[in-house]
């Protein structure tokens, strides 16, 4: 039998397991067909009673999905989502690293929304306007613009969520049903005493402009008849807007244009117009007034021109007027568009081309007319938002639409073409437009899909975004959202209990996936501005502080760059820094969190224990550079590592993590473990406490243990104030066999 011995050793070898027991056992086994057999069945055995993976993950831009599909490892995304993924983000890479913290920039002394306010791509034209209890106030990424006043407002607080918004210039515009359409003006200051610019929150009043003119006097020259002769007057300023048209000034005793002879002609005459710059000329023909001139001063002289009846003067249209308030704005093809109004919810009007508050017709109807449409369906859905998209496309709560004028032309009074595109149904979020798609919330406010136009169908697919990761929508409505372009094509989602979900989202390369943003509050409100190196995140978080609610005004940090130091990390929420010459163990400036224990990052090293108390801190040592504020437990586990074999599908089977490798980017700190509860310090500590630790960028091993578990997986946590970037993570996993 010692040969047998030394055959079943060296396959012991080929498995790497210990073969003890087998060959304790081995020399009782007898069989009439000799050694091969034995040998056979002993590798089968080992086979089945412990099996060794290693894999590599290398990729999280899948985010985190439900705990439904632990199982699902035949899906392609199953090796790029993770389990879990609270305060981290996934990289373009594929990399995932710890968010950064949030700074505190003003208390708000109550629940507000914010609305962006972008005149252009420079950080210094990107404002906030911050909406509150029946007040604005403005704000800019650095907090609460100080010189501008408090504006007053209709708005309550229950309606600030409802509010719809679209911009053009120094102008925003805001709808609700329930509110007359106003609008936010910013101006130049002329004196600069208020930061260089004066806002206001007034009434639109469409239909507005120059005066009409009064009736002309009309004087026939040459042999006359009996015709009457009848001429109105529109006045027009400087940017081609046109008055509503005069009285009709008439001219008897004189021939219709048509018998005119040589001699005969028609003088008018009528008042200035403040502000004109110059005049229209109407002449009645067949019980229309047709356009037959324009005079740049208050006489003009008809000598028989022909009358265009297809250019008539303008008569007012108002479709908002006695409480018909637009529930919905947005601009298309340089129209205004409104919508979702209580008389008709699913009928959109757009209103002269280039003059946003006009809504006057001509008769018969012009090209630049305003449009009126009603989207006939089989029920009656409101429109929920509007979006210019190449076409108009509109959502309603039973179905989307794209609106044109077909072949690529534009829309016009007598010329709009609206097919339905999907029957998802729409909630009232904006969408949101990221490249070649259009984000949108379905309807019930708790899944997120996309549109893009698709070659194949001649219109627009979409897809469900929220599909894998059910799990943090059910139950819940999104309230708001904001697209930070850069970094990370990040979009930010408030969740209604508060919650901040991240999705990042890069369709060309099929990067898509959701994690949680928890902090020690609620998120109420978030708005994106261009920053000078990338975009500025705001938000509104409700905090507790001494037992009391509070609204602050916050900015998400930049990310730590990979040049800069690790005394410059900043991962607090809430917080603040400060940075003097000479250190010291006073860091004041803290009141907003009184009486809150928090975390602290001074000169590059974590110091823990700190409460505020009468505003300050005192920390252990002293520092120069302090990062003060709230913590945050950042926070990844992987699924179960599964697979198919010649031996049957590993899941049900208990296994264990043997040795793991994480590849680190400049990281410093973190624990590791079996689970959440059950953790481990990774080995970053500094030689003498209060020094700063170099961060570490390379592979570093760790070994989580455990007992054999059907669901064993690996927790990677970083609850200190400080840099964790994982690029990959390589796991060794035995399997118990059956």
């Amino acid at each position: 039998m010692s040969r047998l011995k030394a055959r079943l050793i060296a396959l012991d070898q080929l498995v790497a397991s210990s073969v003890a027991s087998f060959v304790a056992t081995a020399e009782a086994w007898t069989r009439n067909d000799g050694s091969e057999v034995i040998e056979n069945e002993y590798f089968q055995s080992k086979m089945l009673w412990e099996v060794e993976m290693r894999i590599a993950l290398q990729n999280f831009t899948g985010g985190e999905v439900a705990p439904t599909l632990s199982a699902r490892y035949d899906l392609a995304r199953y090796r790029n989502s993770v389990a879990c993924m609270e305060n981290m983000l996934p990289g373009l890479h594929g990399d995932v690293s710890r968010r950064p913290g949030t700074r505190f920039l003003a208390d708000l002394g109550g629940y507000a929304v914010l609305i962006p306010f972008s005149f252009n791509a420079a950080a210094d034209q990107n404002f906030l306007l911050v909406l509150g209890e029946k007040t604005l106030r403005i704000a800019h990424a650095d907090g609460l613009d100080d010189a501008a006043p408090v504006i007053e407002t209709p708005y309550a607080a229950r309606d600030l969520l409802e509010i719809s918004h679209a911009q053009v210039g120094d102008v925003v515009y805001l709808a609700h049903r329930g509110h007359p359409l106003h609008k936010v003006v910013r101006r130049q200051d002329p004196e600069g005493k208020t930061g260089g610019y004066l806002w206001s929150l007034e009434p639109v009043l469409l239909n507005t402009g120059l005066p009409a003119p009064g009736a002309p006097t009309v004087t026939f020259s040459g042999s006359g008849g009996s015709y009457t002769l009848r001429y109105k007057v529109a006045a027009v300023d400087k940017k081609g807007r046109q008055s509503l048209p005069s009285a009709a000034g008439e001219g008897p005793g004189a021939r219709h244009p048509s018998d005119w002879v040589q001699g005969n002609s028609a003088a008018l005459s009528w008042q200035a117009v403040e502000g004109a710059a110059e005049y229209n000329i109407y002449r009645e023909e067949a019980g229309y007034f047709g356009f037959i001139g324009i005079a740049t001063g208050t006489s003009f002289s008809d000598q028989n021109y022909q009358a265009d009846v297809s250019d008539t003067p303008r008569e007012d249209w108002n479709p908002f007027a006695n409480g018909n308030n637009p529930g919905v704005v947005a601009f298309h093809q340089q129209r205004m568009v409104l919508a979702s109004t209580p008389e008709a919810p699913q009928a959109f009007y757009m209103s002269r081309v280039g003059d946003f508050e006009n809504f006057r017709k001509s008769r018969p109807l012009q090209d630049d007319d305003p449009v009126e449409y009603l989207i006939a369906s089989g029920s009656i859905d409101a429109i929920t938002w509007a979006a210019s998209f190449g076409d108009l496309l509109l959502g309603t709560s039973g179905s989307e639409y794209k609106a044109g004028g077909g072949d690529g032309a534009p829309i016009t009074p007598n010329n709009v073409n609206i097919t339905a595109q999907s029957y998802w149904g729409s909630a009232g979020l904006a969408p949101i437009i990221i490249g070649n798609s259009i984000l949108h919330v379905q309807r019930h406010g708790s899944r997120v899909r996309d549109l893009f136009y698709s070659l194949e169908r001649d219109g627009y697919a979409g897809n469900d975004l929220s599909i894998l990761a059910p799990h943090l929508f059910e139950g819940h409505k999104l309230l708001q959202w904001a697209y930070q372009q850069t970094p990370g094509s990040t979009i930010w989602v408030v969740r209604d209990d508060g919650l901040l979900l991240a999705f990042t989202y890069m369709k060309e390369h099929d990067i898509w996936g959701w994690s949680r943003q928890i902090t020690d509050g609620r998120v109420r409100s978030v708005a994106a501005l261009s920053g000078e190196d990338s975009d500025v995140l705001m938000l509104v978080v409700e905090r507790e502080i001494m037992g009391q609610k509070r609204f602050f005004l916050e900015r998400l940090a930049p990310q730590w760059s990979d040049h800069a130091p690790v005394e410059e990390a900043y991962f607090v929420d809430c917080g603040r820094s400060v940075r003097r010459e000479a250190a010291s163990t006073l860091v004041e400036g803290l009141a907003h969190l009184e009486g809150r224990e928090v975390s602290v990052l001074a000169d590059g090293s974590p110091v823990e224990g700190c409460m505020v108390r009468n505003g300050r801190i005192e920390l252990p040592y002293p520092a120069k550079v302090v990062h003060t504020g709230l913590g945050f437990v950042s926070t990844l586990s992987p699924l179960p590592v599964e697979s198919e074999s010649q031996y049957g599908s590993t899941l049900g089977r208990g296994r264990s993590h043997g040795r793991c490798i994480l590849r680190l980017h400049r990281s410093v700190g973190g624990k590791y473990g079996p689970k959440r509860d059950q953790l481990y310090d990774l080995p970053f500590l500094p030689q003498f406490w209060g020094e700063a630790v170099t961060p570490f960028s390379g592979d570093l091993d760790c070994f989580p243990g455990g007992g054999l578990e059907s669901a064993a997986t690996l927790w990677l946590v970083q609850d200190r104030p400080l840099p964790f970037r994982l690029t990959a993570m390589i796991l060794d996993v035995d399997f118990a066999g059956e």
